[in-house]
């Protein structure tokens, strides 16, 4: 792993990317377009995904200090969804999108400004 690669705020950046793309994927997308839409439904997986295995590369200690981000449950997410592709919730992943995602946004743009 290179220097880069180690520090933390690398991850959090992605992460923080993936929920920026993951809502200009879902803006004026409703639960029923979501789950009548296969392209916006693989589009959000996807990036829940790289938000998963970014917690999961996050280190320790950085994440100890951040204890108001889920980065256990986000790595679960993220195993889920590669691990059991064929029964994926849809339902779960909208509400995720829907309820999580912007707690999340908060929380490690705090992480960013607080590194700062």
């Amino acid at each position: 792993m290179t220097g880069a690669a180690k520090d933390p705020m690398v991850f959090v950046r992605h992460i923080l990317d993936s929920i920026v793309l993951v809502e200009s994927y879902m803006k004026g997308v409703n639960k029923a377009k979501f789950l009548a839409d296969n392209k916006v439904q693989d589009a959000v997986i996807r990036r829940l995904e790289i938000i998963g295995e970014a917690a999961k590369n996050v280190p320790s200690g950085f994440a100890a200090k951040n204890v108001g981000v889920p980065w256990s449950e986000m790595a679960r997410m993220r195993d889920k969804l590669i691990h059991k592709y064929f029964g994926v919730d849809l339902d779960l992943t909208f509400d995720v999108v829907k309820k999580d995602l912007p707690n999340l946004k908060k929380e490690l743009q705090k992480a960013l400004k607080d590194k700062d």
